[in-house]
């Protein structure tokens, strides 16, 4: 049974942001999928808004970083996938109402 929890994953990747946006990659819901295993290896799904954004590899270490810092945490693995491509539904409705969508 794993110790680290989905909750606590995305409570770090609460401190992920997208530079150019200004907000979290959980606001803007761009994570898809968190799995994690018996050994507390985690892997996750998550998408950018755009794939051509310039800080997708600064985003994705990000994201790592942020997810190996919760306790217990053993090996981090993110992937990028635009299937399905975001659109702004997915955000949080602050989100799209601080965007005006």
């Amino acid at each position: 049974m794993p110790k680290v929890t989905e909750e606590q994953v995305m409570n770090a990747l609460t401190n992920v942001y997208d530079m150019e946006i200004g907000f979290d990659v959980v606001s803007l819901g761009l994570i898809y999928n968190i799995d994690i295993d018996e050994k507390d290896n985690v892997h996750v799904d998550m998408t950018l808004t755009t794939p051509m954004c310039p800080l997708a590899g600064m985003i994705v270490e990000d994201a790592k970083s942020k997810i190996g810092e919760v306790e217990g945490t053993n090996e981090v693995d993110v992937e990028l996938t635009f299937d399905p491509p975001w659109d702004p539904s997915k955000a949080s409705e602050e989100v799209r109402r601080l965007l005006g969508i």
